[in-house]
């Protein structure tokens, strides 16, 4: 008699069958997607998975990786359904609560670094960094995923992570503890630059070496253009800048003017169409050597800036 029975599945065969439905519907990056949903189901890391492609699945394994599978097809993020994204090469958490860390924003941090360090060899020191004596503030930080490289990358710089949401804060603070930075950043809940308004902290205003952002920039009038997993899944307070999506520079610029050093550093993430309505915000005697830097797609992503040097800071006043 024969056995009608269907053998358990493997992973290289799992693996396939989660291309495949992936790409019937369309979805983007179906291959890393399966992979990353595959991995999570089964505890395992990319290795391991190619190294055992013929390793029995168990049901129930299976089961819930074609649960995922559905769900991504359904429009949830496959780092909403693992929890997880790299970035800088560190595995952050992610909750619907923040934004995703996009790989174009790793471009904000080595403008970061680039520009501290050329600031160091303009006034005669070694351009090696270790963060003596920086101040840093990562306005809108979200899952902490610029703060934290800039820790990684700073060890001995003052850092602040600030964001008007105390729900995108908790993961923050999460990450930073879980990746060994808690000590070395400071989070604040803060509209913008609140937390250091001179009613803040009327005997130490704290001024800042380097402001850096990625700030909401898209339109609300490009909401039902973005694909599902962003409209539907990522939090509206960190996509949407405005109806245009670039008034929020309108006040994080002349704000940041108030609260950065004399030869600090502004460096501000772009959305695809933003820059012709922020570059003139910093064509003004406040700020100097302004400097667009495209990513890979040849897009001005980044706007960075110094303030000038015989700027005075109302804050200090």
């Amino acid at each position: 008699m024969t056995d009608l029975t269907t053998p358990p599945p493997d992973l290289r065969s799992l693996l396939k069958q989660g291309i495949h439905l992936l790409r019937e519907a369309h979805i983007p990056s179906d291959t890393l997607a399966a992979e990353l949903l595959l991995l999570h189901s089964i505890g395992r890391d990319r290795t391991w998975l190619y190294a055992h492609p013929e390793e029995i699945v168990p049901e129930s394994v299976a089961q819930e990786f074609l649960r995922l599978i559905q769900c991504r097809i359904g429009g949830k993020p496959t780092q909403h359904l693992t929890g997880h994204q790299e970035f800088w090469g560190l595995d952050f958490e992610v909750t619907p609560d923040v934004l995703i860390p996009r790989p174009e924003t790793e471009h904000l941090i080595e403008v970061a670094l680039d520009r501290l360090a050329v600031r160091e060899i303009r006034a005669g020191r070694p351009p090696k960094l270790t963060g003596d004596n920086v101040s840093v503030v990562d306005i809108g930080t979200g899952s902490g995923c610029v703060a934290i490289a800039l820790a990684k990358e700073l060890p001995a710089a003052q850092i602040y992570a600030i964001d008007i949401s105390p729900d995108a804060l908790a993961v923050a603070q999460r990450n930073a503890n879980r990746l060994g930075f808690a000590n070395r950043i400071t989070s604040l809940q803060s509209n913008l630059f609140s937390a250091f308004s001179p009613l803040a902290t009327p005997h130490s205003p704290i001024l800042f070496d380097l402001v850096i952002s990625n700030p909401p920039y898209i339109g609300r009038k490009e909401a039902l253009s973005l694909p599902i997993e962003v409209r539907e899944y990522e939090p509206s307070i960190a996509l949407f800048g405005g109806e245009e999506g670039y008034e929020l520079y309108g006040r994080l610029i002349p704000e940041a003017a108030r609260h950065v050093k004399p030869r600090g550093l502004l460096v501000l993430e772009l959305g695809h169409d933003s820059l012709p309505a922020v570059r003139p915000l910093l064509e003004s005697p406040e700020w100097t050597n302004l400097l667009v830097t495209n990513d890979l797609a040849g897009i001005p992503r980044v706007l960075s800036a110094e303030r000038t040097a015989n700027s005075s800071n109302p804050s200090n006043a």
